[in-house]
Protein backbone atom coordinates (compact mmCIF):
# COMPACT_ATOMS: atom_id res chain seq x y z
CA UNK A 1 0.00 0.00 0.00
CA UNK A 2 1.80 2.87 -0.95
CA UNK A 3 -0.73 5.96 0.39
CA UNK A 4 2.17 7.78 1.86
CA UNK A 5 4.41 7.98 -0.71
CA UNK A 6 4.18 10.25 -2.82
CA UNK A 7 2.62 10.26 -6.58
CA UNK A 8 5.45 11.74 -8.08
CA UNK A 9 7.96 9.02 -6.75
CA UNK A 10 5.46 6.03 -7.69
CA UNK A 11 5.00 7.28 -11.69
CA UNK A 12 8.84 7.58 -11.81
CA UNK A 13 9.43 4.37 -10.72
CA UNK A 14 6.96 3.21 -13.22
CA UNK A 15 8.77 4.46 -15.79
CA UNK A 16 11.45 3.34 -14.40
CA UNK A 17 10.84 -0.21 -14.57
CA UNK A 18 8.15 0.05 -18.06
CA UNK A 19 11.48 1.34 -19.74
CA UNK A 20 13.40 -2.02 -19.09
CA UNK A 21 11.17 -3.25 -21.59
CA UNK A 22 10.28 -6.65 -19.17
CA UNK A 23 6.46 -6.06 -19.49
CA UNK A 24 6.75 -6.39 -23.57
CA UNK A 25 7.17 -10.08 -23.25
CA UNK A 26 4.01 -11.98 -23.52
CA UNK A 27 5.55 -14.98 -21.51
CA UNK A 28 5.97 -12.44 -18.61
CA UNK A 29 2.58 -10.85 -19.15
CA UNK A 30 1.07 -14.23 -18.94
CA UNK A 31 3.06 -15.04 -15.51
CA UNK A 32 1.41 -11.60 -14.23
CA UNK A 33 -2.03 -12.51 -15.07
CA UNK A 34 -1.71 -15.65 -13.30
CA UNK A 35 -0.58 -14.40 -10.35
CA UNK A 36 -3.32 -11.72 -10.26
CA UNK A 37 -5.58 -14.71 -10.83
CA UNK A 38 -4.09 -16.36 -7.82
CA UNK A 39 -3.92 -13.33 -5.63
CA UNK A 40 -7.61 -12.87 -6.07
CA UNK A 41 -7.94 -16.73 -5.04
CA UNK A 42 -6.25 -16.10 -1.99
CA UNK A 43 -7.65 -12.98 -0.69
CA UNK A 44 -11.13 -14.03 -2.21
CA UNK A 45 -13.19 -14.27 1.25
CA UNK A 46 -10.90 -11.40 2.86
CA UNK A 47 -12.44 -8.88 -0.73
CA UNK A 48 -15.75 -10.65 -0.93
CA UNK A 49 -16.52 -9.72 3.22
CA UNK A 50 -15.46 -6.03 2.43
CA UNK A 51 -17.92 -5.39 -0.25
CA UNK A 52 -20.74 -7.06 1.88
CA UNK A 53 -19.47 -4.59 4.80
CA UNK A 54 -19.50 -1.89 2.55
CA UNK A 55 -22.60 -2.38 0.57
CA UNK A 56 -24.62 -5.02 2.39
CA UNK A 57 -24.44 -7.47 -0.36
CA UNK A 58 -25.72 -10.62 -0.06
CA UNK A 59 -23.13 -13.06 -0.65
CA UNK A 60 -24.32 -14.27 -4.00
CA UNK A 61 -24.17 -10.59 -5.11
CA UNK A 62 -21.20 -9.71 -3.61
CA UNK A 63 -19.16 -13.22 -5.67
CA UNK A 64 -19.85 -11.16 -9.22
CA UNK A 65 -17.21 -8.94 -7.80
CA UNK A 66 -15.01 -12.24 -8.37
CA UNK A 67 -15.87 -12.06 -11.96
CA UNK A 68 -13.26 -10.29 -12.97
CA UNK A 69 -11.57 -13.89 -13.26
CA UNK A 70 -13.46 -15.06 -16.31
CA UNK A 71 -11.22 -11.87 -18.02
CA UNK A 72 -8.19 -13.36 -16.69
CA UNK A 73 -8.91 -16.42 -18.24
CA UNK A 74 -10.33 -15.48 -21.19
CA UNK A 75 -7.00 -13.01 -21.74
CA UNK A 76 -4.71 -15.98 -20.85
CA UNK A 77 -6.33 -18.07 -23.79
CA UNK A 78 -6.27 -15.03 -26.52
CA UNK A 79 -3.23 -12.58 -25.54
CA UNK A 80 -0.62 -14.69 -27.75
CA UNK A 81 -2.63 -14.35 -30.89
CA UNK A 82 -3.77 -10.45 -29.84
CA UNK A 83 0.26 -9.99 -29.03
CA UNK A 84 1.16 -11.07 -32.78
CA UNK A 85 1.42 -8.13 -35.32
CA UNK A 86 -0.93 -8.66 -38.11
CA UNK A 87 -0.13 -8.50 -41.91
CA UNK A 88 -2.00 -5.81 -43.88
CA UNK A 89 -2.04 -6.09 -47.70
CA UNK A 90 0.48 -3.67 -49.94
CA UNK A 91 -0.62 -2.08 -53.05
CA UNK A 92 1.75 -2.55 -56.36
CA UNK A 93 3.14 0.75 -56.45
CA UNK A 94 4.56 0.00 -52.77
CA UNK A 95 6.45 -3.14 -54.19
CA UNK A 96 8.32 -4.95 -52.67
CA UNK A 97 7.03 -4.09 -49.35
CA UNK A 98 5.25 -5.69 -46.33
CA UNK A 99 3.26 -4.15 -44.00
CA UNK A 100 2.39 -5.00 -40.52
CA UNK A 101 0.17 -3.64 -37.47
CA UNK A 102 2.28 -3.84 -33.89
CA UNK A 103 0.26 -4.04 -31.16
CA UNK A 104 2.26 -2.16 -28.15
CA UNK A 105 1.98 -1.19 -24.13
CA UNK A 106 1.29 3.02 -23.67
CA UNK A 107 3.48 2.94 -20.99
CA UNK A 108 1.87 3.81 -17.17
CA UNK A 109 -1.72 3.62 -16.70
CA UNK A 110 -3.86 5.29 -14.13
CA UNK A 111 -7.33 3.12 -13.47
CA UNK A 112 -9.72 4.86 -11.28
CA UNK A 113 -12.76 2.90 -10.02
CA UNK A 114 -15.91 3.80 -8.22
CA UNK A 115 -17.73 2.73 -5.17
CA UNK A 116 -20.94 0.29 -6.38
CA UNK A 117 -18.55 -2.82 -7.89
CA UNK A 118 -15.65 -1.82 -6.26
CA UNK A 119 -13.78 -4.50 -7.16
CA UNK A 120 -14.57 -5.52 -10.15
CA UNK A 121 -14.43 -2.58 -11.76
CA UNK A 122 -11.00 -1.95 -10.74
CA UNK A 123 -9.47 -5.51 -11.48
CA UNK A 124 -11.14 -5.95 -14.65
CA UNK A 125 -9.37 -3.13 -16.41
CA UNK A 126 -6.32 -3.58 -15.00
CA UNK A 127 -6.40 -7.43 -16.58
CA UNK A 128 -6.48 -5.39 -19.96
CA UNK A 129 -4.01 -3.27 -19.58
CA UNK A 130 -1.25 -6.02 -17.77
CA UNK A 131 -2.18 -8.21 -21.23
CA UNK A 132 -1.17 -5.33 -23.35
CA UNK A 133 1.81 -4.96 -21.68
CA UNK A 134 1.87 -1.79 -19.15
CA UNK A 135 2.69 -1.00 -15.71
CA UNK A 136 -0.40 0.83 -13.63
CA UNK A 137 -1.85 2.41 -10.82
CA UNK A 138 -4.78 2.14 -9.38
CA UNK A 139 -7.17 4.42 -7.39
CA UNK A 140 -9.92 2.32 -5.43
CA UNK A 141 -12.95 4.24 -4.32
CA UNK A 142 -12.26 5.73 -0.91
CA UNK A 143 -16.26 5.42 -0.31
CA UNK A 144 -16.26 1.69 -0.62
CA UNK A 145 -13.27 1.77 2.45
CA UNK A 146 -13.18 -1.71 3.38
CA UNK A 147 -12.92 -2.93 -0.35
CA UNK A 148 -10.17 0.07 -0.99
CA UNK A 149 -7.61 -1.99 1.94
CA UNK A 150 -8.72 -5.45 0.14
CA UNK A 151 -7.48 -4.44 -2.86
CA UNK A 152 -4.61 -2.95 -1.52
CA UNK A 153 -3.55 -5.42 0.34
CA UNK A 154 -4.29 -8.02 -2.22
CA UNK A 155 -1.76 -6.16 -4.45
CA UNK A 156 0.94 -5.39 -2.24
CA UNK A 157 1.34 -9.17 -1.14
CA UNK A 158 1.12 -9.82 -5.86
CA UNK A 159 3.06 -7.51 -7.45
CA UNK A 160 6.00 -4.74 -6.70
CA UNK A 161 5.17 -1.37 -6.42
CA UNK A 162 7.17 -0.19 -9.73
CA UNK A 163 4.65 -2.14 -11.81
CA UNK A 164 1.59 -2.07 -10.31
CA UNK A 165 0.80 -0.13 -7.46
CA UNK A 166 -2.32 1.19 -5.09
CA UNK A 167 -3.20 4.60 -4.11
CA UNK A 168 -5.52 5.02 -1.64
CA UNK A 169 -7.41 8.17 -0.07
CA UNK A 170 -10.06 10.25 -0.75
CA UNK A 171 -10.10 13.55 -3.43
CA UNK A 172 -6.69 14.84 -2.45
CA UNK A 173 -5.13 11.94 -3.65
CA UNK A 174 -7.68 11.81 -6.87
CA UNK A 175 -6.10 15.69 -7.40
CA UNK A 176 -2.57 14.65 -6.97
CA UNK A 177 -2.58 11.90 -9.48
CA UNK A 178 -4.66 13.81 -12.20
CA UNK A 179 -2.01 17.01 -11.45
CA UNK A 180 0.96 13.68 -13.57
CA UNK A 181 1.07 12.84 -17.24
CA UNK A 182 -0.32 9.12 -17.93
CA UNK A 183 -0.29 7.23 -20.99
CA UNK A 184 -4.02 6.51 -20.32
CA UNK A 185 -6.15 7.28 -17.79
CA UNK A 186 -9.51 4.42 -17.42
CA UNK A 187 -12.16 6.30 -14.78
CA UNK A 188 -15.50 4.67 -14.04
CA UNK A 189 -17.88 6.61 -12.58
CA UNK A 190 -20.23 9.90 -12.72
CA UNK A 191 -20.78 12.14 -16.04
CA UNK A 192 -19.91 14.95 -13.77
CA UNK A 193 -16.36 13.44 -12.51
CA UNK A 194 -15.82 12.41 -15.81
CA UNK A 195 -15.64 15.74 -17.15
CA UNK A 196 -13.01 16.53 -14.33
CA UNK A 197 -10.72 13.32 -15.61
CA UNK A 198 -11.37 14.62 -19.04
CA UNK A 199 -10.03 18.26 -18.41
CA UNK A 200 -7.37 17.10 -16.17
CA UNK A 201 -5.84 14.74 -19.18
CA UNK A 202 -6.20 17.29 -21.58
CA UNK A 203 -3.38 19.36 -19.74
CA UNK A 204 -1.44 16.51 -20.86
CA UNK A 205 -2.54 15.08 -23.65
CA UNK A 206 -3.47 11.77 -21.87
CA UNK A 207 -6.31 9.66 -23.76
CA UNK A 208 -8.97 8.83 -21.70
CA UNK A 209 -11.27 5.99 -21.24
CA UNK A 210 -14.26 7.19 -19.58
CA UNK A 211 -16.77 4.58 -18.25
CA UNK A 212 -20.08 7.10 -16.79
CA UNK A 213 -23.40 6.04 -16.64
CA UNK A 214 -27.17 7.91 -17.66
CA UNK A 215 -30.75 7.06 -17.82
CA UNK A 216 -30.65 3.80 -19.08
CA UNK A 217 -34.23 3.14 -20.33
CA UNK A 218 -36.33 0.19 -20.64
CA UNK A 219 -39.34 -0.10 -22.98
CA UNK A 220 -41.84 -2.85 -22.31
CA UNK A 221 -44.25 -3.44 -25.69
CA UNK A 222 -47.87 -4.86 -25.23
CA UNK A 223 -46.57 -8.22 -27.22
CA UNK A 224 -44.42 -9.34 -24.21
CA UNK A 225 -44.72 -12.71 -21.33
CA UNK A 226 -44.98 -9.69 -18.47
CA UNK A 227 -44.32 -12.32 -16.36
CA UNK A 228 -40.62 -13.21 -17.40
CA UNK A 229 -40.45 -9.80 -18.43
CA UNK A 230 -41.15 -8.39 -15.01
CA UNK A 231 -38.65 -11.03 -13.44
CA UNK A 232 -35.90 -9.55 -14.87
CA UNK A 233 -36.64 -5.96 -14.90
CA UNK A 234 -37.51 -6.20 -10.97
CA UNK A 235 -33.76 -8.16 -10.60
CA UNK A 236 -31.78 -6.12 -12.60
CA UNK A 237 -33.23 -2.86 -11.27
CA UNK A 238 -32.72 -3.91 -7.43
CA UNK A 239 -29.48 -5.61 -7.55
CA UNK A 240 -27.24 -4.25 -5.45
CA UNK A 241 -30.26 -1.74 -4.38
CA UNK A 242 -30.12 -0.09 -7.89
CA UNK A 243 -26.66 1.08 -7.72
CA UNK A 244 -25.54 -0.21 -11.00
CA UNK A 245 -24.35 1.59 -13.90
CA UNK A 246 -26.80 -0.28 -16.16
CA UNK A 247 -29.74 -1.31 -14.09
CA UNK A 248 -32.78 0.07 -16.01
CA UNK A 249 -33.13 3.93 -14.43
CA UNK A 250 -36.89 4.22 -15.89
CA UNK A 251 -39.79 2.28 -17.75
CA UNK A 252 -41.60 3.48 -20.68
CA UNK A 253 -44.37 1.33 -20.68
CA UNK A 254 -47.23 0.50 -23.83
CA UNK A 255 -50.24 1.51 -21.66
CA UNK A 256 -52.33 -0.82 -22.64
CA UNK A 257 -50.18 -3.28 -20.20
CA UNK A 258 -48.72 -1.43 -17.84
CA UNK A 259 -51.04 -1.84 -15.22
CA UNK A 260 -50.96 -5.43 -15.27
CA UNK A 261 -46.79 -5.28 -15.93
CA UNK A 262 -46.62 -3.18 -12.52
CA UNK A 263 -48.75 -5.85 -10.72
CA UNK A 264 -46.39 -8.22 -12.03
CA UNK A 265 -43.44 -6.26 -10.72
CA UNK A 266 -45.10 -5.56 -7.25
CA UNK A 267 -45.48 -9.77 -6.93
CA UNK A 268 -41.75 -10.16 -8.03
CA UNK A 269 -40.22 -7.97 -5.48
CA UNK A 270 -42.78 -9.70 -2.64
CA UNK A 271 -41.08 -13.47 -4.31
CA UNK A 272 -37.49 -12.06 -4.56
CA UNK A 273 -37.76 -10.43 -1.13
CA UNK A 274 -40.31 -11.17 1.06
CA UNK A 275 -42.75 -8.93 2.63
CA UNK A 276 -40.14 -6.69 4.03
CA UNK A 277 -37.03 -6.18 2.18
CA UNK A 278 -35.56 -5.22 4.77
CA UNK A 279 -35.26 -8.43 6.42
CA UNK A 280 -34.17 -10.38 3.26
CA UNK A 281 -30.76 -11.42 3.39
CA UNK A 282 -30.39 -11.16 -0.75
CA UNK A 283 -31.55 -7.29 -0.55
CA UNK A 284 -28.13 -4.94 -0.17
CA UNK A 285 -28.21 -1.64 1.36
CA UNK A 286 -27.19 2.43 0.39
CA UNK A 287 -23.64 3.42 0.07
CA UNK A 288 -23.61 5.71 2.62
CA UNK A 289 -26.10 8.42 4.15
CA UNK A 290 -25.16 10.94 1.51
CA UNK A 291 -26.26 9.02 -1.07
CA UNK A 292 -29.40 7.95 0.88
CA UNK A 293 -30.13 11.35 1.23
CA UNK A 294 -29.69 12.35 -2.40
CA UNK A 295 -32.28 9.43 -2.84
CA UNK A 296 -34.74 10.28 -0.54
CA UNK A 297 -36.13 13.39 -2.07
CA UNK A 298 -37.41 11.10 -5.03
CA UNK A 299 -39.62 9.34 -3.35
CA UNK A 300 -41.77 11.95 -3.01
CA UNK A 301 -42.49 12.34 -6.44
CA UNK A 302 -46.15 10.75 -8.14
CA UNK A 303 -47.60 7.83 -6.70
CA UNK A 304 -45.78 4.98 -4.79
CA UNK A 305 -47.17 1.88 -5.93
CA UNK A 306 -44.21 -0.10 -4.46
CA UNK A 307 -42.14 0.15 -1.34
CA UNK A 308 -41.21 3.62 -0.31
CA UNK A 309 -40.24 2.74 2.97
CA UNK A 310 -36.66 4.24 3.86
CA UNK A 311 -34.53 3.83 7.07
CA UNK A 312 -31.47 6.36 6.93
CA UNK A 313 -29.92 4.86 10.04
CA UNK A 314 -29.51 1.45 8.73
CA UNK A 315 -28.92 3.04 4.82
CA UNK A 316 -32.25 1.12 3.57
CA UNK A 317 -34.25 2.09 0.97
CA UNK A 318 -37.04 -0.62 0.12
CA UNK A 319 -37.39 -1.49 -3.51
CA UNK A 320 -39.81 0.88 -4.76
CA UNK A 321 -41.58 1.56 -7.79
CA UNK A 322 -43.47 5.15 -8.66
CA UNK A 323 -46.31 5.80 -11.18
CA UNK A 324 -47.66 8.92 -12.56
CA UNK A 325 -44.47 10.71 -12.49
CA UNK A 326 -43.71 12.53 -16.62
CA UNK A 327 -40.38 13.50 -18.10
CA UNK A 328 -40.47 16.46 -16.27
CA UNK A 329 -40.37 15.01 -12.87
CA UNK A 330 -37.46 15.41 -10.69
CA UNK A 331 -36.82 11.88 -10.61
CA UNK A 332 -36.34 11.74 -14.08
CA UNK A 333 -33.58 14.73 -14.22
CA UNK A 334 -30.71 13.04 -13.51
CA UNK A 335 -29.69 9.04 -13.04
CA UNK A 336 -31.13 7.41 -9.92
CA UNK A 337 -28.74 4.83 -9.39
CA UNK A 338 -30.65 3.67 -6.23
CA UNK A 339 -33.64 1.07 -5.61
CA UNK A 340 -36.27 3.73 -6.81
CA UNK A 341 -38.21 2.97 -10.25
CA UNK A 342 -40.51 5.22 -12.22
CA UNK A 343 -42.85 4.29 -14.55
CA UNK A 344 -43.87 6.30 -17.44
CA UNK A 345 -46.57 5.25 -20.24
CA UNK A 346 -46.29 5.40 -24.17
CA UNK A 347 -49.42 4.23 -26.56
CA UNK A 348 -46.73 5.30 -30.03
CA UNK A 349 -43.94 3.67 -30.26
CA UNK A 350 -42.19 5.87 -31.92
CA UNK A 351 -42.64 8.93 -29.95
CA UNK A 352 -41.08 6.99 -27.00
CA UNK A 353 -38.47 6.78 -29.29
CA UNK A 354 -38.27 10.44 -29.93
CA UNK A 355 -38.71 10.87 -25.81
CA UNK A 356 -35.24 8.93 -25.24
CA UNK A 357 -33.47 10.61 -28.42
CA UNK A 358 -34.29 13.88 -26.71
CA UNK A 359 -31.69 13.29 -23.60
CA UNK A 360 -28.35 12.56 -23.35
CA UNK A 361 -27.50 9.06 -24.88
CA UNK A 362 -27.59 6.23 -22.40
CA UNK A 363 -24.74 3.87 -21.34
CA UNK A 364 -27.70 0.82 -22.03
CA UNK A 365 -31.28 0.58 -23.69
CA UNK A 366 -33.67 -2.10 -22.89
CA UNK A 367 -36.50 -3.10 -24.75
CA UNK A 368 -38.91 -6.09 -24.48
CA UNK A 369 -40.80 -7.28 -27.44
CA UNK A 370 -41.68 -9.92 -29.25
CA UNK A 371 -41.61 -8.57 -32.55
CA UNK A 372 -38.88 -8.67 -34.62
CA UNK A 373 -39.35 -5.63 -36.85
CA UNK A 374 -39.98 -3.32 -33.29
CA UNK A 375 -36.70 -4.59 -31.79
CA UNK A 376 -34.80 -3.61 -35.36
CA UNK A 377 -36.43 -0.22 -35.31
CA UNK A 378 -35.22 0.55 -31.64
CA UNK A 379 -32.06 -1.02 -33.04
CA UNK A 380 -32.02 1.54 -35.84
CA UNK A 381 -33.21 4.42 -34.32
CA UNK A 382 -31.96 4.77 -30.92
CA UNK A 383 -28.15 5.32 -29.87
CA UNK A 384 -26.44 4.20 -26.63
CA UNK A 385 -23.68 2.47 -25.20
CA UNK A 386 -25.51 -1.14 -24.99
CA UNK A 387 -28.57 -2.56 -25.59
CA UNK A 388 -30.17 -5.71 -24.36
CA UNK A 389 -33.27 -6.98 -26.07
CA UNK A 390 -35.80 -8.98 -23.45
CA UNK A 391 -33.67 -9.07 -20.62
CA UNK A 392 -31.71 -6.79 -18.03
CA UNK A 393 -27.92 -6.79 -17.10
CA UNK A 394 -26.87 -9.78 -18.39
CA UNK A 395 -25.07 -8.06 -21.67
CA UNK A 396 -22.15 -7.03 -19.29
CA UNK A 397 -21.33 -10.99 -18.90
CA UNK A 398 -20.66 -11.47 -22.70
CA UNK A 399 -16.56 -10.76 -22.65
CA UNK A 400 -16.91 -10.61 -26.64
CA UNK A 401 -19.43 -7.21 -26.23
CA UNK A 402 -17.29 -4.22 -25.86
CA UNK A 403 -18.59 -2.36 -22.64
CA UNK A 404 -19.12 1.41 -23.02
CA UNK A 405 -21.11 3.77 -23.34
CA UNK A 406 -21.46 7.07 -26.06
CA UNK A 407 -21.75 10.59 -25.93
CA UNK A 408 -22.85 11.32 -22.25
CA UNK A 409 -22.58 8.04 -21.25
CA UNK A 410 -18.84 7.74 -21.90
CA UNK A 411 -15.64 7.43 -23.93
CA UNK A 412 -13.96 4.10 -25.28
CA UNK A 413 -14.86 0.09 -24.33
CA UNK A 414 -13.45 -2.45 -22.50
CA UNK A 415 -14.20 -6.27 -21.87
CA UNK A 416 -12.53 -9.05 -23.62
CA UNK A 417 -10.37 -8.01 -26.74
CA UNK A 418 -11.53 -4.64 -26.06
CA UNK A 419 -9.49 -4.03 -22.90
CA UNK A 420 -6.42 -5.20 -24.98
CA UNK A 421 -7.13 -2.94 -27.68
CA UNK A 422 -7.82 0.15 -25.07
CA UNK A 423 -4.38 -0.28 -23.59
CA UNK A 424 -2.67 -0.75 -26.64
CA UNK A 425 -1.26 1.32 -29.52
CA UNK A 426 -1.49 -0.16 -32.68
CA UNK A 427 2.00 0.91 -34.29
CA UNK A 428 2.42 0.45 -38.23
CA UNK A 429 4.91 -0.83 -39.57
CA UNK A 430 5.81 -0.87 -43.21
CA UNK A 431 8.96 -2.93 -44.50
CA UNK A 432 10.75 -2.13 -48.20
CA UNK A 433 13.44 -4.01 -49.89
CA UNK A 434 16.36 -2.90 -51.44
CA UNK A 435 17.03 -4.76 -54.23
CA UNK A 436 14.47 -3.00 -56.74
CA UNK A 437 13.69 0.44 -57.00
CA UNK A 438 10.48 1.66 -58.59
CA UNK A 439 11.30 5.30 -60.40
CA UNK A 440 8.00 6.84 -60.81
CA UNK A 441 8.12 9.09 -57.35
CA UNK A 442 11.39 10.47 -58.31
CA UNK A 443 12.17 13.59 -60.06
CA UNK A 444 12.03 14.54 -62.84
CA UNK A 445 8.40 14.55 -62.99
CA UNK A 446 8.21 14.71 -66.54
CA UNK A 447 5.85 12.33 -68.50
CA UNK A 448 4.78 10.90 -65.42
CA UNK A 449 1.28 12.97 -64.56
CA UNK A 450 -0.19 10.34 -66.41
CA UNK A 451 0.92 7.49 -64.46
CA UNK A 452 0.56 8.72 -61.05
CA UNK A 453 -2.90 9.89 -62.30
CA UNK A 454 -3.70 5.84 -62.65
CA UNK A 455 -1.79 5.46 -59.20
CA UNK A 456 -4.01 7.88 -57.34
CA UNK A 457 -7.22 6.86 -58.78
Amino acid sequence: MLTQTPVKDIICQQREFFATGKTKSVEWRIEQLKRLKQGILDDKEAIINAVKADLGRPDFEAYFEIAAISEINYALKHIKSWSKPKKVSTSIDQFPSSAQIYPEPLGVILIISPWNYPFSLLISPLVGAIAAGNCAILKPSEIAAHTSGAIAKMIEKTFDSPYIAVVEGGVEASQALLAEKFDHIFFTGGTAVGKIIMAAAAKHLTPVTLELGGKSPCIIDADVDLKYAAKRITWGKYLNAGQTCIAPDYLLADSRIKSDLLTEIKKCVNDFYGGDPFQSPDYARIISRRHLERLQPLLKDGKIVVGGECNPEEKYIAPTVIDGVDWDSPVMAEEIFGPILPVLEYTDLNVAIAEINARPKPLALYFFSKDKQKQELVLQQTSSGGVSINDTIMQVGVTDLPFGGVGDSGIGSYHGKASFDTFSHYKSVLKKGLWFDQSWRYPPYKDKLSLIKRIVG
